[in-house]
């Protein structure tokens, strides 16, 4: 086998385990809540089913990690690249905290500021990617609803609680 084909697989599988792994983390103090403090909550009639998020956010995460492999393959070397990189890398971390704060330390009201933060940093990717990427910048547009669906599920638990 080719070694160029190799490294493209290899960095492939990186770029898809980044976002599953930040999931990973999420789900940790997810988990945990969902059967006990979420459980007590009130919710707005659109909440989906439990079982929804999981299945949802798998396939967000692979979008994400394939839109990262598509920039990447762009070069380190140009700017778009880097800045994309960042801001891909700053709203990983950003959404990672967002479980942590709603699930882990269950204050939806400070996970509500965390989720419009993480909302203008998925746009500001999109946009970055786009630049070097068509493909990869359109992969994202379903994470970013999806970040606009559970900013109106996270502020109708705060009024509703």
């Amino acid at each position: 086998m080719n070694r160029t084909l190799l490294r493209s697989g290899a960095l492939l599988i990186l770029c898809l385990a980044l976002p599953l792994l930040a999931g990973a983390i999420g789900s940790l103090y997810t988990m945990s809540s969902i059967p006990t403090w979420y459980a007590t909550i009130s919710k707005p009639a659109f909440t989906p089913p439990n079982w929804v998020f999981g299945p949802v956010w798998t396939t967000l995460y692979i979008m994400m990690g394939i839109a990262l492999f598509l920039v990447i393959r762009g070069g380190w070397d140009t700017p778009p690249v880097r800045q994309g990189i960042v801001l891909f890398a700053a709203q990983l971390v950003v959404n990672t905290l967002w479980s942590i704060i709603f699930f882990g330390l269950r204050s939806p009201l400070a996970a509500l500021i965390t989720i419009a933060v993480l909302i203008v940093l998925v746009a500001a990717t999109i946009l970055k990617f786009y630049v070097v990427s068509r493909p990869a910048g359109w992969l994202l547009v379903p994470y970013l609803c999806w970040g606009c669906f559970a900013s109106m599920l996270n502020a109708m638990i705060i009024v509703l609680n």
